[in-house]
């Protein structure tokens, strides 16, 4: 065994409720997944089937079993659910994801218009059999959502039983709580903290330079989503001081 160095930030182990790390699948094979889970299964709490990808990847069933074998939880993204929804069809994803062997499942609406208290009253339903992330934040740039509104939806969504709140992002990094050009919304993002707290929400950070500036400012145990595969590890190094990006944060 090689020695582990001392005096590094703590990590909570798994199964966390802080440090929390969501990766993307967006159509790994069941080899690939496998070699995933090998490499870097520990550091993983969440895997996403990313938006509409788990009905065209094959031996999809079979790699979420190789996921939640290794304690990583398994939902499908939230396009998924609204393109579901949309055509009135909650119950044939209800099936779909079941047969997937999903155990998380997400609630989102940023690609439609849905009231709000319907959004809840989906959150509450499905709270029952399933962990509830839901997401706030609009996927269209031009929609803004003023800091107060968002943290009164956040706070709403977690009343009607959503675990954890995702802070909307996209897998550009571009929209909701990052600028056009990927740079933290400072405002909205110490609003939400202050109302929710930090184990309850996941901010999208799918950048570097955007992992980078949250663990900086909230700490190793910040939860991050939209990770690439094989950014996961370098993630860890993030957390944990091991990249000159926060070297200087945990000396």
């Amino acid at each position: 065994m090689f020695p582990m160095m001392t005096l590094l930030p703590e990590r909570q182990m798994k199964p966390r409720t802080r440090g929390i790390s969501m990766v993307m699948d967006k159509g790994l094979s069941l080899r690939e997944a496998e070699d995933l889970v090998d490499v870097a299964g520990p550091l993983i709490d969440f895997i996403k089937l990313g938006f509409g990808t788990s009905l065209f990847s094959g031996r999809v069933a079979e790699k979420v079993a190789v996921y939640r074998r290794a304690g990583i939880r398994v939902y499908v993204g939230g396009t998924l659910f609204e393109a579901f929804t949309i055509r009135n069809q909650v119950d044939e994803y209800l099936k779909w994801i079941t047969y997937l062997g999903c155990d998380a499942i997400e609630i989102s609406d940023g690609s439609m218009e849905m009231p709000h208290e319907v959004k809840c009253s989906h959150i509450n339903r499905f709270a029952k059999d399933y962990f509830v992330l839901s997401e706030v934040g609009s996927k269209d740039a031009s929609v803004h959502i003023e800091d107060a509104h968002w943290v009164a939806m956040t706070m709403k969504e977690i009343g009607a039983g959503s675990e954890i709140v995702i802070a909307e992002a996209r897998e550009s990094g571009t929209v909701g709580i990052y600028d056009a050009s990927g740079k933290a919304q400072t405002g909205l993002i110490t609003a939400i903290t202050e109302a929710a707290g930090s184990e309850k929400i996941m901010w999208e950070a799918p950048l570097k330079s955007q992992q980078a500036w949250f663990i900086n400012a909230l700490g190793a145990e910040v939860n991050l989503g939209n990770i690439a595969p094989n950014e996961i590890i370098s993630l860890e190094t993030l957390r944990t001081g091991l990249r000159g990006d926060t070297f200087s944060r945990f000396m």
